[in-house]
């Protein structure tokens, strides 16, 4: 098969994870670019990186028109993250290929086994009924209110693992969103999305030595493709569970991650 058709294919596949997860797509986007593509551990994140920024502009642009994005928590979340993001950036030119490697495939089992555990309801603060994302007596379902020291400590995790491990971090910021945060799902998918694309650039700016080795003729496909496929991906979350398709997403993360680990550690 040609380099240009696993682009496509690999792009395809990311962009339906991000439109319709709110992320989730740098986890499979660094593995293709790696094991597919021929990239460096080193490249393959900072490409990841690009191409994840681009596809989540897209998709946010589509969320936003719906009334998904809630702007003031996603970007006290975001900011807290920018810091972290740009020092991780630093530090991942440092780290060796095979220990980059193990990280990445460690993080991401984490993120596959959080996926797969059940979920509870946030609870509201004062009646603590749990939140829904049905509307009650005809009036929409407002998020929780938005503690600013959780938003900070949350976000500047993220910001930290997104710098080193060239991920766009919405696999996690998707849970944090709604857990810590108390956001519904759907506001939390894209909301999510807001801070895939600033804490991405963050750690993109401190990334400038890695971007010799990059292939733009695959990056450029994959990204188009990615941004094609997130349109699809947010289509197909309109009319499949969401649980069912978070759980689908989590088996293929936990393969990947498997096959990661064992093949850095032969």
């Amino acid at each position: 098969m040609s380099v240009l058709i696993l682009a496509l294919v690999a792009g395809a596949v990311v962009g339906l994870a991000l439109g319709g997860l709110g992320g989730g797509g740098s986890v499979l986007a660094v593995p293709a670019l790696i094991y597919l593509l021929g990239f460096t551990p080193v490249a393959a994140t900072t490409a990841s990186l690009i191409i994840v920024t681009l596809t989540s502009i897209s998709s946010l642009a589509a969320h936003a028109r719906d009334g998904n994005v809630r702007w003031r928590p996603g970007l006290l979340f975001a900011a807290a993250g920018i810091g972290p993001a740009m020092l991780g950036g630093l530090v991942a030119g440092h780290i060796p290929a095979t220990a980059l490697t193990i990280a990445f495939s460690v993080t991401a089992a984490l993120a596959a086994w959080r996926m797969l555990r059940p979920s509870r309801p946030a609870q509201d603060p004062v009646q603590g009924s749990p939140v829904q994302d049905v509307p009650v007596q005809g009036s929409p379902v407002q998020d929780r209110p938005v503690r600013p020291p959780r938003a900070a400590g949350s976000g500047a995790g993220l910001g930290a693992v997104t710098g080193v491990l060239g991920v766009g971090g919405g696999f996690l910021a998707v849970p944090a969103l709604v857990g810590v945060l108390g956001l519904r799902m759907k506001t939390a998918v894209g909301t999510s999305l807001l801070v895939i694309v600033i804490n991405s650039l963050a750690a993109l700016a401190t990334r400038t030595g890695t971007g010799d080795g990059l292939d733009w003729a695959v990056i450029a496909p994959f990204t188009a493709a990615a941004i094609l496929g997130a349109w699809d991906g947010k289509r197909l979350a309109a009319k499949i569970s969401g649980n069912r398709l978070q759980h689908v997403f989590a088996y293929v993360l936990m393969a990947v991650a498997a096959f990661m680990l064992l093949d850095s550690l032969i």
